[in-house]
């Protein structure tokens, strides 16, 4: 969607009081006394993306999991996504929460309500809704400027990527979002749509929901030709690969095709996605990517 497209769809100003109704990702509408000058996000893609806007003066809260760019560990936490404090959020007097319903409990959004204070949703299963979040966060924080260019930057190396792989061979590509369970991207996930967009046949492109637990027997069976293992965090060491190496009988094994990425640049939403993208599209096609 474009800006403008994104600004007709989400703002409505109420003149002469200059209150706003906002309407978010998911149809909810939210009002508010004017434009938002204090925001708490709940969400470490949108603190990415509101950094890159250039509106990380607006942010006077984020999550404990917010650590890009380093800027972000700066601001004040207000503690996990799942949980976090309703006292500190409050205590900060946000204009604005942004949060979502990929990893946020509607339970939190119906406690910030109840306190009086606005709640914007935002979700993102598919690369157009990445474009569409930048764009909606660029008019929430008056920075539409920026985002116009941000997105059609993003957009022009994805096309990159696709024209590199084109016309090439789609192997059959295993993604381990996490090992035990055995947790892979659905029909659902950004990520499976990631993973053809650079070239690849998710295995596990038509299992439920966006991230289903997934039988090991059955990925086996489907003998995938490249696998790649997500890490989640530095802090979290390195990836265990020594499991995926003992199945021999893998064509990915056998040919050495057992990647390790990095989950913070493909399961956030922000402008490092396409950081993801590229550096599967490599894994995938190495031959594309001299």
């Amino acid at each position: 969607m474009t800006t403008a497209l994104a600004l007709a769809a989400l703002l409505v100003l109420a003149a002469p009081a200059q209150a706003l109704t906002l309407v978010d990702m998911r149809g909810r509408e939210v009002t508010l006394a004017g434009p938002p000058a204090r925001i708490v996000s709940l969400v470490p893609s949108v603190t990415e993306i509101v950094f890159a806007l250039g509106a990380e003066d607006r942010l006077v809260g984020v999550t404990d999991f917010d650590d890009y760019p380093p800027g972000a560990r700066r601001k004040p936490r207000v503690g996990g996504m799942l949980a976090p404090s309703l006292e500190v959020i409050a205590s900060l007097r946000p204009d604005l929460v942004v949060a979502t319903t990929e990893g946020n409990r509607e339970e939190t959004v119906a406690q910030l309500r109840r306190l009086g204070i606005p709640v914007y949703l935002v979700a993102a299963p598919g690369l157009a809704d990445v474009w569409d979040v930048i764009a909606r966060l660029g008019v929430l924080t008056g920075r539409e400027a920026a985002a116009g260019p941000l997105v059609a930057g993003l957009r022009a190396r994805v096309r990159a990527v696709e024209q590199a792989v084109a016309g090439a061979p789609r192997p059959r590509v295993l993604y381990v979002l996490w090992p035990e369970p055995l947790i892979v991207p659905g029909r659902e996930a950004l990520v499976t749509e990631l993973i053809a967009r650079a070239g690849g046949r998710s295995i596990t492109a038509e299992a439920g929901d966006a991230y289903p637990r997934f039988a090991l027997e059955a990925a086996v069976a489907r003998a995938p030709e490249v696998i790649l293992l997500a890490n989640h965090s530095a802090s979290a060491g390195p990836i265990d690969r020594a499991r995926w190496r003992g199945l021999e009988s893998l064509p990915a094994i056998r040919a050495g095709r057992l990647h390790g990425v990095d989950g913070d640049l493909l399961h956030r939403y922000g402008p490092r996605v396409v950081d993801g993208l590229e550096a599967i599209a490599r894994a995938i096609h190495p031959e594309a990517f001299p």
